[in-house]
């Protein structure tokens, strides 16, 4: 009787023989039933077996060439302004703000309680508009925003006779403050029928008074949807600031 070690050997080679003759089968078989144009060679029946192979293999698999990278997007440099809006409360700066960057709504803009602002891209411009709160608590904050600021506009209430006086002994202060700043002085609310002139707001607000070295702009403006497309449209206001920042 043979030991256990030779029948384990054994069953392991007949094993091993078994295998090699069934592979030796199977690529017999494949290469009998294959057509005619595959050939029957070795070399043909191997780069037919690599083409099946590609063929049943996911899309989502397939060795797709790299893309080509685009060069990295370019943006021009914009240079960057800032414009200081201030006024009194209740004269009309949020809806001049908003109306200089969107002309879609019609329902009236509530009023600032502390700071707004709004960014524009034109022209070569980056132009930051920033509106500080026109209440007696927040005045006091305006001076330190002057040195930033590219032009101050001051939005006044050409209805609010009472308040007129506060309105220029404020703008004056500012002027002190930076004598070489421009400024632009929008006399709004010119819907109204009982609307002060521009002349008569100069003499109000003593613009005659200013150093002839400072760049000054007095604008009738009317900031609603409705007088969009008049002469008071603030969308002038627009025009001017690109203009005057495009020079500095």
């Amino acid at each position: 009787m043979a030991p256990p070690g030779a029948l384990r050997d054994l069953t392991l080679a007949l094993g091993a023989v078994v295998a090699v003759l069934g592979s030796l089968l199977y690529i017999a078989w494949k290469m009998y039933f294959r057509g005619t144009d595959t050939g029957t060679d070795w070399e043909g029946w191997w780069e037919q077996e690599l083409r099946e192979l590609r063929d049943q293999a996911p899309t989502g698999d397939a060795v797709r060439p790299a893309p080509s990278h685009p060069s990295p997007l370019v943006l021009p440099q914009l240079d960057w302004r800032q414009v200081l809006v201030l006024g009194l409360d209740g004269a009309g700066k949020s809806s001049v703000l908003h109306y200089i960057c969107s002309q879609t709504a019609r329902e009236r803009i509530a009023p600032t309680h502390g700071f707004n602002s709004a960014q524009l891209y034109i022209e070569g411009l980056e132009m930051d508009l920033l509106e500080v709160g026109g209440s007696q608590n927040l005045r006091a904050y305006w001076p330190h925003y002057l040195s930033q600021a590219h032009v101050l506009v001051f939005v006044v209430d050409s209805v609010d006779r009472s308040r007129l006086l506060t309105a220029r002994q404020e703008l004056h202060a500012l002027l002190a403050a930076e004598p070489r700043l421009p400024l632009v002085v929008l006399a709004n609310k010119q819907d109204k029928s009982d609307a002060l002139s521009v002349a008569e707001l100069r003499e109000e607000l003593a613009l005659h008074t200013l150093s002839e070295q400072r760049e000054l702009f007095l604008l009738p403006t009317s900031a609603t949807w409705a007088s969009l497309s008049t002469a008071t449209s603030v969308l002038h206001v627009k025009s001017l600031l690109v203009n005057l920042l495009s020079q500095l």
